[in-house]
C-alpha cells in the first residue's frame, strides 16, 4: 500500500515496534507449521502495508493473522483431498476385487482390499501398479477425482466457507486502512489550502 521500494530494505523495517509487541498475538501455530514461514509472511505484509500509526499496526497484525489462516485452510483442504483419495481408491478396488465374492470370503476380501489401498498410499511402485489396473477398469484419474470430490464435498464446503470469511475480513481491513489514509490525506490537503489562504490574506493586508 506504500510506494514500492527494494524488498530487502522493506523487510528490514517491517518489524512491529517494541511498544506494540505486547498487543500482537503470539504465533498460534499447529503442529507441523513453520515458524520461519509465519514470520516471513508477517514481515512481507508489514513491509507492503507500511503502517504509519498504532491503529494501522494493529490492523496490519490482523491482516497478517488472517493471511496465515487462509494459507492454513488451503493446506488443510489439500490434506482432506489426499485423505479422501485413499478412500476413493479403496472404494474402486472394492468394486473390482470384492464384488461377487461369496459371503464366507467377504471378510478376507475386504481385508485384502484394505491392504492394497494402504500399499497404494505408502508404496509409490504399488501405487503405479494399482492406478494402472484401476484405469484398465475405467477408474482413471478424472473418475477418481470425481469420486474424491463427491465424498469430500461437505468438508470442502466448510473449508470454502472458512476461506471466504477470512478473505472477506482481510479485504475489509485493507479497505479500512485505505479509507483512513485517504481521509488523513484529504485533511492534510485542506489544512495546507487553509494555511495558504491565510498566508495570502496576511500578505494582502
Amino acid at each position: 500500500m506504500s510506494a514500492p521500494y527494494p524488498i530487502a530494505r522493506a523487510l528490514e523495517t517491517a518489524n512491529v515496534p517494541p511498544e506494540l509487541e505486547v498487543l500482537a498475538p503470539p504465533p498460534l501455530l499447529l503442529p507441523g507449521e513453520c515458524l520461519e514461514r509465519y514470520e516471513a509472511l508477517r514481515q512481507a505484509i508489514f513491509a507492503d502495508i507500511a503502517p504509519r500509526s498504532t491503529i494501522e499496526w494493529l490492523l496490519a497484525i490482523d491482516v497478517a493473522e488472517l493471511s496465515w489462516e487462509i494459507n492454513r485452510y488451503r493446506v488443510l483442504r489439500h490434506k482432506v483431498l489426499e485423505a479422501f483419495r485413499h478412500k476413493a481408491i479403496q472404494s474402486a478396488l472394492r468394486q473390482i476385487d470384492v464384488a461377487g465374492i461369496a459371503p464366507e470370503f467377504q471378510d478376507a476380501a475386504e481385508h485384502h482390499n484394505a491392504q492394497n489401498a494402504l500399499s497404494w498410499r505408502n508404496d509409490p511402485i504399488a501405487a503405479t501398479e494399482i492406478e494402472t489396473r484401476l484405469s484398465s477398469y475405467g477408474f482413471d484419474h478424472p473418475a477418481i477425482n470425481m469420486e474424491v470430490h463427491l465424498q469430500a464435498r461437505d468438508i470442502l464446503a466448510s473449508f470454502e466457507s472458512l476461506l471466504n470469511v477470512a478473505q472477506a475480513k482481510r479485504l475489509l481491513i485493507l479497505r479500512e486502512i485505505r479509507k483512513m489514509r485517504t481521509g488523513a490525506a484529504r485533511k492534510h490537503a485542506l489544512g495546507q489550502t487553509g494555511r495558504r489562504k491565510s498566508h495570502s490574506q496576511r500578505r494582502g493586508i
